[in-house]
């Protein structure tokens, strides 16, 4: 098998590596490139192979980073399977179009207004290119063993970190490659923990936690102290948060915490359409997750959900003590940024980060303290009260990280990390080597590798 990482490289986004073995040409995820202008450039640039050469993609989750240019292989002529599990077909469905929308509405919105340099403006692809690629999902269930054709399998087992999510490994000629995929926690709030004992030959694992430790503080208590505080000052509580994944565990902490008694029972809205459908996947793959029909029944009699743009336009003439949760989860687009803009120059509401935010982006631009971040255009005052809660990850950290390698089972030839910040990757490199005693190394963009 040969190897070619072509995203994530470097960084935590556009997840992508090209997988040659026998005849067969196969992608592992397609994701976009967030973060830094440079990173997102490259969702523009051509791709190094011929999209109507792949045979098939093998998605790990529905995350953009991971599937955001599915779209963009099938505007290309990409025509084969995209294999997936049942809740990441399901996921793919909300946050495919969702973003192709997006995109659609950027274009028109700086055409309209003037504000490109292109003429006219266009989205890196349409509606109609996402839903051509949710035609092409086919589904395939944790265990079972996925024939490719020409000698090659793929088996997907459970990653944790959000609804869906998989590791994938690839066989093929008597060798084999394990790819993490993004792994979740041993004590996360919502997911399950990933499984172990995958064994491989060679093993692709994810980084993005590889530097650091999750912090021992409880993030339910966190988030229960700022909303005291906020709510006693008779603030808002604005808390971006990725429509999948990290939104439902705001919702579970908050209800904890409303059940405890912990916090006052201040209204509590999910202003984000995706995260609503999202949130009512959970009823769809009970197995999928942790929570019992009595949590999800209190989640949803404790929260406001606001599908409309007119509904979202009303929340902002009311006042606190309330919670907002709405996308994006770093603060890079979605509604948001109207609260943000909104609610941020004040100093009686509070701003809750939940979880890593990646270089570039205003979520990363917020946690390191800046006292303004520009808004449509614009530079907002930041004068609300700004907090970070790294508990609330989806991620395994670096322990988390090496307890899952350690159980693979057999130590690989090789470990291969990729999608995480350029520190967090070398630290995980030298702790492998530290304390499992393995080779490990970092491939940068466009590095190939024989298995």
């Amino acid at each position: 098998m040969h190897l070619t990482f072509l995203g994530a490289t470097g960084t935590v986004t556009g997840s992508m590596t090209l997988v040659e073995a026998g005849s067969r040409r196969l992608l592992v995820d397609a994701g976009l490139f967030q973060g830094w202008k440079p990173l997102r450039l490259r969702n523009w640039a051509p791709l190094p192979f011929d999209a109507r050469s792949l045979h098939g993609v093998l998605l790990t989750h529905a995350h953009i980073d991971h599937s955001g240019r599915l779209p963009l292989l099938v505007r290309q002529g990409f025509r084969g399977p995209i294999w997936c599990s049942p809740a990441t077909a399901d996921l793919c469905e909300i946050l495919l179009l969702d973003t192709a929308n997006l995109q659609e509405e950027e274009a028109n919105w700086r055409n309209r207004h003037g504000k490109t340099r292109h003429q006219p403006a266009l989205p890196l692809y349409t509606v109609d290119d996402a839903r051509a690629t949710l035609k092409q999902l086919r589904i395939v269930n944790n265990g079972d063993a996925l024939d490719l054709g020409d000698g090659v399998t793929a088996h997907y087992s459970r990653a944790g970190h959000i609804l869906g999510a998989s590791s994938i490994r690839v066989e093929h000629g008597g060798r084999s490659v394990l790819f993490s995929g993004d792994l979740g926690r041993d004590d996360d709030l919502v997911m399950p923990p990933p499984d172990t004992g995958q064994q491989a030959d060679v093993v692709v694992v994810e980084s993005t936690y590889g530097d650091r430790l999750h912090p021992d503080l409880d993030p339910v208590e966190q988030l229960g102290d700022v909303v005291r505080r906020t709510a006693a000052r008779g603030g808002v509580v604005v808390m971006p948060a990725f429509a999948v994944g990290r939104t439902q565990a705001m919702l579970y902490a908050l209800w904890r915490l409303r059940q405890a008694g912990a916090t006052p029972h201040v209204p509590v809205f999910l202003d984000s359409p995706m995260g609503i459908e999202a949130t009512e996947l959970l009823k769809r793959h009970p197995d999928a997750h942790r929570l019992t029909q009595e949590e999800r029944n209190g989640i949803a009699q404790m929260t406001r959900c606001l599908r409309t743009p007119e509904e979202s336009k009303r929340l902002m003439s009311q006042h606190g003590p309330m919670v907002v949760i709405a996308g994006s989860g770093m603060a890079t687009g979605g509604r948001v940024l109207h609260h943000l803009a909104h609610y941020g120059p004040h100093p009686r509401n509070a701003i809750v980060l939940g979880g890593f935010q990646a270089g570039g982006t205003r979520g990363a631009a917020l946690a390191a303290g800046e006292k303004q971040v520009k808004i449509f255009g614009e530079y907002v005052p930041i004068r609300a009260e700004v907090t970070q809660i790294l508990g609330l990850s989806a991620h395994a950290d670096q322990a988390g990280l090496l307890k899952w390698l350690g159980a693979l089972g057999r130590k690989p030839e090789q470990v291969l990390i990729n999608h995480g910040e350029p520190d967090a990757a070398d630290m995980l490199r030298r702790r492998i080597d530290e304390t499992l005693g393995w080779e490990a190394s970092v491939p940068q963009h466009r590095d190939q590798m024989d298995v």
